[in-house]
């Protein structure tokens, strides 16, 4: 008797139960595509545009991945890939993320699926950027496309873990092909990007205490100059080079031959000047032109002058002028 009444009472607890229910329709919590105004990771200025955010709420933390522009015929999407991991029940019923360091298989898997068909070799040179150091490997298609892949982890040192604080920890990853860039103008990409986002909390920072200030400051001898160039090494440079210029060269006249003119052609003017004789012969006197030689009879010219004879002064006040006074 008491079971028949237990059953009861449940089923009518469940009739009120489903009366008082919306009968709304609940999405699941799941990936959903944000502003670009909200990406936790930008590309540099003048770098790859932003197609599309898209983001993914964890329980520990948020991972965004942003799609990037892409020029290329390798088979993918470039993006850059951000993951905060923190706290757990930062965002309860969403599952929390796997806590993973960066480790060398996995990351060479990543490697491999990057950009299909493409050979990809790691780099061993040591990089770093704003945030600290990185990794990455590159290679080119057989179409010519440069492609990279790079990744980072930014958490703090293990003595400032030790100080309950820093706990956070950031892990980027950036996939680009590009049909025109070198593997330079890619690799400053990951020296331009900026990470936007933040931990809630002091005790989730994951770049540790701030470095102090540097010990050259106000001290005699270590002189600080306007300008680094000249001085120290220039930054590399961010986002894409331009294109070198091109310059335009005169126009060379072509030589002229050394073959006889034409037949009916005008000729050649004679050289002004004296000739040089060739290696071996004999030197020649020098023949003046027709035009400068000596007349041979000189120009007779009149000794008569122009104008009025003026007499002489024993010829003035005679009567009669003499012959010689007449002429």
């Amino acid at each position: 008797m008491r079971l028949r009444m237990t059953i009861s009472l449940v089923a009518v607890v469940g009739m009120m139960a489903g009366c008082t229910s919306t009968g709304g329709v609940r999405q699941p919590s799941g990936p959903e595509t944000v502003a670009p105004e909200k990406a936790l990771v930008l590309p540099p200025p003048g770098g790859p545009s932003i197609v599309s955010v898209v983001e993914r709420k964890r329980g520990n933390g948020v991972e965004q991945t942003v799609s990037l522009f892409t020029s290329s015929s390798v088979a993918g999407q470039n993006f850059l890939k951000v993951q905060f991991f923190g706290a757990s029940g930062a965002n309860p019923g969403t599952g929390n993320a796997g806590f993973s360091m960066i480790n060398e298989s996995g990351i060479a898997r990543e490697v491999a699926r990057s950009a299909p068909g493409v050979p990809m070799a790691t780099s061993a040179t040591f990089l770093q950027n704003s945030y600290g150091p990185f990794g990455y490997a590159s290679g080119r298609s057989r179409a010519g496309d440069t492609c990279i892949y790079a990744w980072q982890q930014i958490r703090s040192s293990v003595n400032a873990n030790t100080q309950a604080r820093n706990f956070g920890m950031i892990q980027l990853r950036l996939r680009l092909c590009d049909a025109n860039a070198s593997e330079r103008q890619l690799l400053g990409i990951v020296y331009g990007y900026t990470i936007s986002g933040a931990f809630d909390g002091e005790i989730w920072n994951p770049y540790g205490n701030p470095p102090p200030a540097d010990a050259a400051l106000g001290r005699t001898g270590e002189p600080i100059y306007p300008d680094q160039g000249g001085y120290r090494a220039s930054p590399m440079p961010i986002g894409y080079e331009p294109a070198p210029a091109i310059v335009s060269r005169p126009r060379v006249a072509p030589a002229r031959s050394a073959s006889p003119p034409a037949q009916g052609a005008a000729p050649m003017p004679a050289p002004i000047g004296p000739r040089v004789p060739l290696p071996g012969e004999a030197p020649q006197a020098r023949v003046m032109p027709d035009a400068a030689a000596p007349p041979e009879q000189p120009v007779e010219q009149s000794a008569r002058a122009i104008g009025v004879t003026v007499p002489s002064p024993d010829c003035i006040g005679d009567a009669v002028m003499t012959a010689a006074c007449r002429r």
